[in-house]
């Protein structure tokens, strides 16, 4: 991990599982848009939670690479789900999924369950921050 990203951990909180409670960063930022889970013709392959999940994660992770930065540059990542219920029974193979991309990366994070989403067929977005490391950081 770079000077630029420290995550942050109260002393008397827990500690968390699969994200992290904060993120102080310095330098360059990366604002990604919201993700969904359709390839780079914007369309979907697949209709099953997990599969949206993976490819809604690759798309994060084609942009934050686009600007010039590292999964592990990631501070922070806000998942909408539609379906709470598809999520929670997919936390299993979302693991190995997480794990491929990011290995033991898990950045400040919230997920949330919305009432839908912009296209229809659209089971999860992902909207995420990354820091890029400051030039002496490199």
């Amino acid at each position: 991990m770079s000077d630029s990203l420290q995550f942050l951990q109260p002393e008397h909180f827990l500690a968390p599982r699969g994200y992290a409670n904060g993120a102080l960063t310095r330098g360059p930022l990366i604002h990604v848009g919201g993700q969904i889970g359709w390839n780079a013709q914007q369309e979907f392959e697949s209709d099953d939670f997990a599969e949206q999940f993976a490819q809604a994660l690759d798309n994060v992770l084609d942009v934050v690479r686009a600007g010039g930065g590292r999964p592990e540059d990631i501070a922070s990542m806000t998942v909408f789900v539609t379906d709470l219920p598809a999520y929670r029974s997919s936390v299993k193979t979302l693991g190995p999924i997480w794990k491929e991309r990011l290995g033991k990366h898990y950045p400040a994070m919230a997920l949330l369950g919305v009432a839908g989403l912009v296209e229809e067929r659209a089971l999860v977005e992902i909207q995420a921050v990354a820091v890029l490391p400051t030039r002496n950081d490199k």
